[in-house]
Protein backbone atom coordinates (compact mmCIF):
# COMPACT_ATOMS: atom_id res chain seq x y z
CA UNK A 1 0.00 0.00 0.00
CA UNK A 2 1.81 3.59 -1.42
CA UNK A 3 1.26 6.92 0.68
CA UNK A 4 0.91 9.52 -1.47
CA UNK A 5 1.08 13.16 0.02
CA UNK A 6 -1.27 15.62 -0.30
CA UNK A 7 -0.82 18.60 -2.10
CA UNK A 8 -0.50 21.03 0.41
CA UNK A 9 2.00 19.09 2.31
CA UNK A 10 4.06 18.96 -0.63
CA UNK A 11 3.62 22.43 -1.14
CA UNK A 12 4.27 22.93 2.36
CA UNK A 13 7.64 21.12 1.57
CA UNK A 14 8.53 23.02 -0.99
CA UNK A 15 8.02 26.26 0.73
CA UNK A 16 10.35 25.04 3.44
CA UNK A 17 13.29 24.22 1.07
CA UNK A 18 13.14 27.65 -0.52
CA UNK A 19 13.20 29.50 2.78
CA UNK A 20 16.16 27.60 4.11
CA UNK A 21 18.71 28.18 1.07
CA UNK A 22 17.43 31.78 1.41
CA UNK A 23 18.46 32.23 4.86
CA UNK A 24 21.87 30.35 3.92
CA UNK A 25 22.53 32.54 0.91
CA UNK A 26 21.65 35.70 2.87
CA UNK A 27 23.77 34.28 5.82
CA UNK A 28 26.59 34.04 3.40
CA UNK A 29 26.12 37.78 2.07
CA UNK A 30 26.28 39.02 5.62
CA UNK A 31 29.74 36.91 6.30
CA UNK A 32 31.06 39.04 2.91
CA UNK A 33 29.33 42.01 3.53
CA UNK A 34 31.65 41.99 6.97
CA UNK A 35 34.92 41.36 5.37
CA UNK A 36 37.22 44.43 5.04
CA UNK A 37 39.36 45.19 2.02
CA UNK A 38 42.66 46.67 1.60
CA UNK A 39 41.40 49.98 1.24
CA UNK A 40 38.65 49.96 3.77
CA UNK A 41 41.98 48.83 6.37
CA UNK A 42 44.17 51.78 5.16
CA UNK A 43 41.73 54.24 5.39
CA UNK A 44 40.42 53.30 9.05
CA UNK A 45 44.11 53.35 10.26
CA UNK A 46 44.87 56.66 8.16
CA UNK A 47 41.27 57.73 10.69
CA UNK A 48 43.13 56.33 13.55
CA UNK A 49 46.32 57.34 14.25
CA UNK A 50 46.28 56.13 17.57
CA UNK A 51 45.44 52.31 16.38
CA UNK A 52 49.19 51.29 17.09
CA UNK A 53 49.21 53.02 20.42
CA UNK A 54 45.99 51.30 21.81
CA UNK A 55 46.60 47.70 20.64
CA UNK A 56 50.90 48.17 21.06
CA UNK A 57 51.16 44.70 22.99
CA UNK A 58 49.08 42.64 20.13
CA UNK A 59 51.17 44.35 17.09
CA UNK A 60 54.09 43.20 18.75
CA UNK A 61 53.06 39.85 18.31
CA UNK A 62 51.84 39.93 14.94
CA UNK A 63 53.90 37.87 12.90
CA UNK A 64 54.15 38.43 8.45
CA UNK A 65 55.39 35.59 5.94
CA UNK A 66 58.66 35.49 4.87
CA UNK A 67 60.28 34.17 2.22
CA UNK A 68 63.24 32.61 4.23
CA UNK A 69 62.25 32.32 7.99
CA UNK A 70 58.70 31.49 7.21
CA UNK A 71 57.49 34.12 9.34
CA UNK A 72 58.62 37.19 11.32
CA UNK A 73 57.41 39.95 13.96
CA UNK A 74 55.87 43.40 12.36
CA UNK A 75 59.12 44.98 14.39
CA UNK A 76 61.21 43.03 12.65
CA UNK A 77 59.31 43.33 8.93
CA UNK A 78 59.85 47.17 9.72
CA UNK A 79 63.59 47.00 10.78
CA UNK A 80 64.22 44.62 7.39
CA UNK A 81 62.32 47.80 5.76
CA UNK A 82 64.77 50.56 6.90
CA UNK A 83 67.98 48.64 6.54
CA UNK A 84 66.69 48.36 2.48
CA UNK A 85 66.19 51.42 2.29
CA UNK A 86 69.25 52.83 3.93
CA UNK A 87 71.11 49.94 1.28
CA UNK A 88 68.94 51.92 -1.51
CA UNK A 89 70.28 55.22 -0.47
CA UNK A 90 73.51 54.33 0.22
CA UNK A 91 73.83 52.93 -3.07
CA UNK A 92 72.41 55.56 -5.11
CA UNK A 93 75.18 58.04 -3.26
CA UNK A 94 78.01 55.70 -4.57
CA UNK A 95 76.44 55.78 -7.94
CA UNK A 96 75.79 59.75 -8.01
CA UNK A 97 79.47 60.27 -6.85
CA UNK A 98 80.87 57.55 -9.31
CA UNK A 99 79.07 59.38 -11.95
CA UNK A 100 80.32 63.27 -10.63
CA UNK A 101 83.90 61.70 -10.65
CA UNK A 102 83.30 60.13 -14.31
CA UNK A 103 81.65 63.45 -15.52
CA UNK A 104 84.65 65.23 -14.14
CA UNK A 105 87.28 62.86 -16.09
CA UNK A 106 84.98 63.59 -19.17
CA UNK A 107 85.27 67.52 -18.80
CA UNK A 108 88.74 67.26 -18.48
CA UNK A 109 89.39 65.15 -21.87
CA UNK A 110 87.30 67.28 -23.67
CA UNK A 111 88.94 70.18 -22.75
CA UNK A 112 91.81 68.89 -23.23
CA UNK A 113 91.19 67.83 -26.74
CA UNK A 114 89.72 70.67 -27.82
CA UNK A 115 92.42 72.84 -26.39
CA UNK A 116 94.45 70.76 -28.51
CA UNK A 117 92.61 70.85 -31.83
CA UNK A 118 92.21 74.92 -31.32
CA UNK A 119 96.25 74.75 -31.59
CA UNK A 120 96.42 73.09 -35.18
CA UNK A 121 98.44 75.07 -37.92
CA UNK A 122 96.81 73.07 -40.58
CA UNK A 123 94.96 69.79 -41.59
CA UNK A 124 97.84 67.87 -41.49
CA UNK A 125 98.73 68.50 -37.94
CA UNK A 126 94.49 68.74 -36.94
CA UNK A 127 94.72 64.64 -37.94
CA UNK A 128 98.15 64.21 -36.15
CA UNK A 129 97.24 66.12 -33.09
CA UNK A 130 93.95 63.67 -33.33
CA UNK A 131 95.78 60.52 -33.81
CA UNK A 132 98.00 61.59 -30.73
CA UNK A 133 94.77 61.85 -28.51
CA UNK A 134 93.72 58.67 -29.62
CA UNK A 135 96.39 56.84 -28.64
CA UNK A 136 96.91 58.51 -25.43
CA UNK A 137 93.41 56.26 -24.61
CA UNK A 138 94.97 52.95 -26.09
CA UNK A 139 93.19 53.47 -29.30
CA UNK A 140 94.61 52.54 -32.56
CA UNK A 141 93.90 55.41 -34.61
CA UNK A 142 91.31 58.52 -34.97
CA UNK A 143 90.12 58.19 -38.95
CA UNK A 144 88.68 62.16 -40.42
CA UNK A 145 86.73 61.44 -43.56
CA UNK A 146 84.64 64.80 -45.51
CA UNK A 147 82.12 64.38 -47.11
CA UNK A 148 82.63 65.47 -51.36
CA UNK A 149 79.26 67.49 -51.77
CA UNK A 150 80.09 69.78 -48.76
CA UNK A 151 83.37 70.50 -49.27
CA UNK A 152 85.76 72.11 -51.94
CA UNK A 153 88.62 69.26 -51.86
CA UNK A 154 88.22 67.81 -55.05
CA UNK A 155 91.62 67.89 -57.53
CA UNK A 156 93.58 69.56 -57.56
CA UNK A 157 92.97 70.32 -54.09
CA UNK A 158 95.67 69.17 -51.01
CA UNK A 159 92.25 67.15 -49.07
CA UNK A 160 91.08 65.12 -51.79
CA UNK A 161 92.74 61.67 -49.41
CA UNK A 162 90.06 63.06 -47.04
CA UNK A 163 86.99 62.92 -49.68
CA UNK A 164 84.34 60.59 -49.63
CA UNK A 165 80.85 60.37 -51.40
CA UNK A 166 77.78 60.24 -49.57
CA UNK A 167 76.82 57.40 -51.91
CA UNK A 168 79.42 54.90 -50.89
CA UNK A 169 79.07 56.15 -47.08
CA UNK A 170 75.06 55.50 -47.56
CA UNK A 171 76.02 51.74 -47.51
CA UNK A 172 76.94 52.05 -43.39
CA UNK A 173 74.68 55.37 -42.61
CA UNK A 174 71.77 53.03 -43.41
CA UNK A 175 72.77 49.68 -41.29
CA UNK A 176 74.26 52.31 -38.12
CA UNK A 177 73.09 55.98 -38.72
CA UNK A 178 69.70 55.89 -39.84
CA UNK A 179 68.41 57.05 -36.49
CA UNK A 180 71.46 58.41 -34.74
CA UNK A 181 74.40 60.98 -35.68
CA UNK A 182 77.02 58.04 -33.13
CA UNK A 183 77.02 54.56 -33.80
CA UNK A 184 79.71 52.27 -31.05
CA UNK A 185 80.54 48.98 -31.79
CA UNK A 186 82.00 46.58 -34.88
CA UNK A 187 81.87 47.06 -38.38
CA UNK A 188 81.31 43.91 -40.51
CA UNK A 189 84.44 43.53 -42.98
CA UNK A 190 83.06 44.77 -45.77
CA UNK A 191 81.73 48.23 -43.75
CA UNK A 192 86.21 47.89 -42.25
CA UNK A 193 87.37 47.88 -45.95
CA UNK A 194 85.61 51.03 -47.09
CA UNK A 195 86.33 53.53 -43.83
CA UNK A 196 90.23 51.96 -43.13
CA UNK A 197 92.38 51.15 -45.48
CA UNK A 198 95.38 49.96 -43.18
CA UNK A 199 95.39 46.76 -41.75
CA UNK A 200 95.32 47.06 -38.42
CA UNK A 201 93.17 44.72 -36.81
CA UNK A 202 89.23 46.58 -35.68
CA UNK A 203 88.21 45.40 -33.09
CA UNK A 204 85.38 48.06 -32.16
CA UNK A 205 85.01 51.56 -33.14
CA UNK A 206 83.70 54.78 -31.99
CA UNK A 207 81.41 56.81 -35.40
CA UNK A 208 79.89 60.11 -35.54
CA UNK A 209 78.58 62.02 -38.22
CA UNK A 210 79.90 65.40 -38.21
CA UNK A 211 77.99 68.60 -38.39
CA UNK A 212 74.87 70.03 -36.86
CA UNK A 213 73.04 67.94 -39.36
CA UNK A 214 75.36 65.20 -39.91
CA UNK A 215 75.75 66.06 -43.53
CA UNK A 216 79.42 67.17 -43.49
CA UNK A 217 81.64 63.92 -42.75
CA UNK A 218 82.53 61.28 -40.34
CA UNK A 219 85.13 60.41 -37.41
CA UNK A 220 86.10 57.41 -36.60
CA UNK A 221 87.74 56.49 -33.26
CA UNK A 222 89.31 52.34 -33.77
CA UNK A 223 90.15 49.88 -30.88
CA UNK A 224 91.81 46.92 -31.08
CA UNK A 225 89.14 45.51 -28.49
CA UNK A 226 86.30 43.92 -29.78
CA UNK A 227 84.38 45.09 -26.42
CA UNK A 228 85.80 48.38 -25.83
CA UNK A 229 83.19 50.13 -27.65
CA UNK A 230 79.89 48.98 -27.20
CA UNK A 231 76.25 50.00 -27.95
CA UNK A 232 74.76 52.25 -25.05
CA UNK A 233 78.16 53.63 -24.47
CA UNK A 234 77.51 57.57 -23.91
CA UNK A 235 78.39 59.42 -27.22
CA UNK A 236 78.67 62.79 -25.04
CA UNK A 237 82.54 63.61 -26.46
CA UNK A 238 81.43 62.61 -30.06
CA UNK A 239 78.33 65.05 -30.30
CA UNK A 240 80.84 67.88 -28.68
CA UNK A 241 84.01 66.80 -31.20
CA UNK A 242 81.39 66.30 -34.36
CA UNK A 243 80.38 70.19 -33.37
CA UNK A 244 83.59 71.84 -33.24
CA UNK A 245 85.65 70.01 -35.85
CA UNK A 246 83.91 71.30 -38.92
CA UNK A 247 84.13 74.94 -37.45
CA UNK A 248 88.12 74.46 -37.24
CA UNK A 249 88.51 72.68 -40.16
CA UNK A 250 86.97 75.54 -42.41
CA UNK A 251 90.05 77.91 -41.75
CA UNK A 252 91.94 75.31 -44.58
CA UNK A 253 89.00 73.78 -46.92
CA UNK A 254 86.12 76.39 -47.47
CA UNK A 255 83.17 75.05 -47.66
CA UNK A 256 80.62 74.33 -51.01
Amino acid sequence: MSFKPKRNQSNFLAKQRVLFLRKKTNKKNAHANYLLDDDQVSQYLSQNPDFFIRNARQIESMTIPHPVRGVISLPEWQLARQRNKIQQLEAEITLLMENASLNEKLFESIMTLFNQLLQANDMSDLQTRLTQWAKSLGLIDAYLYLFDDKWQIAPPSNYNYLAISPEKFDYIRVRHLQFNFQYLGQLNPTELALLIQDKHFIGSIAMTLLGEYGDLGVLIFASRSSSHYQEGQGTILLEKISILLPLIIKRWIARR
